[in-house]
C-alpha cells in the first residue's frame, strides 16, 4: 500500500519518510480531502530556493541509493543519513517534478492521497 499523487505530475510517496503534504514547502498549501495542489511560473523562484536548500541532502541520499534498490533503517545508520536527509531527498524529487511541469506547461496541478 502507498500513497500517491496524481495529475500534471505523478508519483508515489517516498513510504515512511515523505509526508503527503510534501509539496507544501514548495510554496502551496493544499486543499480537500486529497490535497490539491496548483502551482504556477509565479512560485518558481520558491521551488528553486527550496530545491537549492535541498541539495545537499539529495546529493548524500542520492549516493547512498546509487546500489541500491531498496534499504533498511541500520544501514541509513551506518551512511549517516538523517531522517531529515532522507525526507528531504524525497522532497527534493518532488519538488523537481512540480519544477520541471511548471518550465515545460506553465503550470502544475496534481491531487495527493492523504
Amino acid at each position: 500500500m502507498g500513497r500517491y499523487y496524481n495529475g500534471d505530475i505523478d508519483g508515489k510517496f517516498m513510504f515512511a519518510v515523505q509526508s503527503s503534504t510534501a509539496a507544501d514547502r514548495f510554496g502551496c498549501t493544499g486543499f480537500n480531502n486529497y490535497v490539491t495542489y496548483y502551482f504556477d511560473k509565479e512560485q518558481l523562484p520558491t521551488i528553486k530556493e527550496e530545491l537549492e536548500s535541498l541539495e545537499e541532502s539529495f546529493n548524500k541520499v542520492d549516493e547512498f541509493f546509487k546500489d541500491k534498490d531498496s534499504w533498511t533503517s541500520q544501514q541509513q545508520e551506518e551512511a549517516g543519513i538523517s531522517k531529515q536527509e532522507m525526507s528531504d531527498y524525497a522532497d527534493y524529487r518532488l519538488g523537481v517534478q512540480i519544477r520541471d511541469c511548471i518550465i515545460d506547461n506553465e503550470y502544475c496541478e496534481f491531487e495527493a492521497e492523504l
